[in-house]
Formats: C-alpha cells, structure tokens, sequence
C-alpha cells in the first residue's frame, strides 16, 4: 500500500494564495476613485467586447481583474441579488456595503472549499450625495474587504499606483483633473518603474455620475473619452512664449 503524503492545512492555504496572487498579477490595472462628479472608474483593456467595467444596481458599479469567466460570474449573481433585494424590500436597501459582504463570504468560500481559488480581484463602489459619502470596497481572492479612502487601485502593478494615486488625490477635484490623475497612476505602472503613454484603443473608462438622477452608470467611449483625453493635455501657453520672446536681449543691443 502505497504511503499517502501529508500537507498542513497553512501550506495549503498558503499555495492557494500565492497561485491566486501570481495570476492576478498578470492582469492589467484598474483605478477607481472619488471625485467632485462622482466615482470614476479607468481601466486599461485592449478588447472592446469584454468589459472590466459595469452598473451592479442603479449607483453601484462594479470593476474587476483577473479571470474574466470568473468575475463575470460574480457580477451576475451580484445583479440577480441586487434586483432580488430591491423588488423584495425597498430599492433604497440596495447599497454597496451589503453587496461586497455578500461577495467575500462568497470568495471566502470558494477560498477555503475548493481546490482552486478564484483569480480576480473586484471593486464595489456606491456613489453618495457627496464625494465624502462615496463608497469604495475592494475585495480579493480570499474574501478580505477593505473599505478604501477615496481612492483604489487594482492588478499587477497596484502598489506603485496607489502612491501615485495617495499623493494626488482629491474629492473636491473635477472630472477632468481626476482623470489625468488615473492616467498618471496607470501610466507609472510599467516595466522597471518605466512610465507608459495611454491611449483611447486601450482604455475604458466609465463613472457613477452624483448628480444623474435613478440610474447613476455611465460609460464614457467614443468621442466623450476622447474629448476628456484631450482636457488632459498640457495646453500650449503662447503667452508664456511671447513674454520669453520679448524678456531676451536683442543681439543689436548695446551694453
């Protein structure tokens, strides 16, 4: 009879979290944040028909990296227990708290229980009457919550983003000033610290607007992204050119 190996359930555990933590890595990153509008939502993905970005309920979104067949399943029964709850109860009882603790008993679960854990990591952001009111959560693949300051970041290189993100964030800034910032976070996340140079192809962005009535998911595509790409650059002051010009010394000046 063939001698059966033991494997203590810590080095279990431990293996399932590094195989979860090595996969989620791979993923490209997702940054979401509070600001005067709302709750923004940026996401680098180079495919237009798999979104990382979605409406759980009428101001509540959903962000996610990692496996897609998997977080998808997890969004969808997020949707069918949000719809569930609201027809049931009042639509007012459906709020972002109730459903991230939803969500970490349910990747707790799977955690613990199976032989595989899930490889995502997800956000469940609610927007509020102010940005102080927003809520943010972010949840991994043990089923730990945190509830964020304002601001989160998410996939391979989420560390390095949060510092940008920390360092400049603010709920009082507008759209577009918040914006620039999650570009500036998502653009410090290359190779080697390199910073990279984000383009509309591989963006998705998407925003719980605060003053929308109802329905508060909007996604931002098209020529409204490229619009709030533009509101990002560094304007040309030809002023500032003019008055260089004019503060030289002429060459036929005499000293």
């Amino acid at each position: 009879m063939g001698m059966q190996f033991y494997t203590s359930p810590e080095q279990i555990m431990r293996d399932r979290a590094e195989y979860a933590r090595k996969n989620i890595s791979r993923g490209r990153n997702v940054v979401a944040l509070s600001c005067a509008d709302g709750v923004l939502f940026v996401a680098e993905n180079v495919s237009s028909a798999l979104h990382k970005l979605y409406e759980l309920y009428d101001r509540i979104g959903f962000a996610a990296v990692g496996r897609y067949n998997e977080f998808e399943n997890l969004r969808t029964a997020g949707v069918r227990m949000a719809d569930l709850r609201g027809y049931s109860y009042d639509r007012r009882d459906v709020n972002a708290a109730s459903l991230a603790k939803a969500y970490a008993q349910t990747l707790g679960a799977i955690f613990s229980e199976q032989t595989k854990p899930f490889e995502v990591e997800i956000c469940v952001a609610g927007v509020g009457a102010d940005a102080q009111a927003d809520e943010l959560y972010r949840l991994t693949f043990d089923g730990s919550i945190n509830d964020e300051p304002g601001y989160l970041a998410m996939g391979g290189q989420a560390e390095q983003l949060i510092e940008v993100l920390r360092e400049g964030h603010d709920f009082e800034a507008p759209l577009s000033d918040s914006f620039a910032l999650a570009l500036r976070a998502l653009g410090a996340g290359g190779e080697n610290g390199a910073r990279r140079e984000l383009t509309t192809d591989v963006l998705e962005v998407a925003m719980l607007e605060r003053a929308r009535p109802g329905r508060a998911f909007r996604r931002i595509k098209g020529a409204a992204l490229e619009a709030l790409m533009a509101s990002t650059a560094e304007p040309t002051d030809a002023s500032d050119e003019t008055g260089a010009a004019e503060a030289a010394p002429d060459d036929d000046t005499e000293s």
